[in-house]
């Protein structure tokens, strides 16, 4: 199965729910002010998010649709375009090819994200392009995290610097850090806690990990990820503005968008914070997790061959 076969059956959800309401709302060949306003009402409550509902529906609004021509197709090409001009500068396809000097990754996300199964999909890549991969299980809080990261090291031939169930968790990354540079890794995944609730341990723990790592290295972490759970809906944007306050993030990792008929929201994050996006979880095994790419997204959220 190729990568857009992939894009599209994990956007099928989310691209039946667009076309079938559009076509409930595009009734007629010319689209009227109330035909236009239908169509924004339709695409905020697909979380599109307001700002980028409102830029569609001006450029449709502008745009003189032929009346010989589908008018649900015409719509469609519109919000490919606008997908494609919005998130194609907001790829990050390097991210996964093996680095000059070594590369620390902190993983963020609150917990149920599917976090620690993301990471073991990111190691997956990440061997597959040479690099030796050691995950750092600082999720000290959680003893399932440790053992689930541990597992997937095994799985996809990583290593993994861990401690027992409650330590410290900066202690572990400065075991992590000591390990990579004795051992000449590549890529150091570090695994951190997602307890949002409690926001001034949550940065106490993120600091604490990022003053430890620049013992060994002042220009790390080069990379914070941010991994966003599709369903969640409009609770993405809420937790992509506390971590962001915690720790300023370079990129994000999208799950479950296969299990939800509201794929739109990745549209809204991109439009309000403009993060570039490293991959899109399409699904539960360990191939699944693709790295995204503007017109591959667009094309399957609107179905567009």
């Amino acid at each position: 199965m190729g990568i857009f076969e992939k894009f599209k059956i994990g956007f099928k959800k989310s691209a039946n729910n667009i076309a079938s309401g559009l076509r409930e709302i595009i009734v007629k060949k010319e689209i009227d002010d109330i035909t236009l306003d239908k169509i924004e009402e339709f695409l905020i409550s697909s979380d599109v998010g307001i700002d980028a509902a409102s830029e569609i529906k001006s450029i449709i609004a502008q745009k003189k649709i032929d009346p010989k021509n589908d008018p649900i197709q015409e719509v469609f090409g519109i919000l490919n375009n606008y997908i494609l001009e919005l998130m194609s500068p907001l790829e990050k396809k390097d991210f996964f090819l093996r680095k000059e000097k070594r590369n620390i990754i902190l993983i963020s996300g609150v917990n149920g994200v599917g976090k620690t199964t993301t990471i073991g999909k990111l190691g997956k890549l990440f061997v597959k392009n040479n690099n030796k991969v050691l995950f750092t299980a600082c999720d000290t809080f959680r003893a399932a995290a440790i053992d689930q990261l541990e597992e997937w090291a095994n799985r996809v031939d990583a290593q993994i610097a861990k401690s027992s169930p409650g330590s410290d968790p900066a202690s572990v990354a400065y075991k992590a850090m000591e390990f990579a540079e004795k051992h000449s890794i590549d890529q150091v995944i570090v695994d951190t806690a997602g307890r949002l609730q409690n926001k001034k341990n949550l940065m106490d723990e993120l600091k604490k990990i990022g003053n430890v790592i620049k013992k060994i290295d002042e220009t790390a972490p080069h990379e914070v990820i941010l991994v966003l759970d599709a369903t969640s809906g409009q609770n993405i944007v809420n937790q992509m503005e506390e971590f962001n306050k915690l720790i300023p993030i370079t990129g994000i990792i999208m799950t479950k968008l296969d299990g939800t008929a509201k794929g739109g929201i990745l549209i809204a994050i991109s439009k309000k914070y403009r993060v570039p996006i490293v991959g899109l979880g399409l699904g539960e095994k360990e191939d699944d997790l693709q790295i995204f790419e503007a017109e591959k997204f667009a094309n399957a959220f609107t179905q567009i061959n």
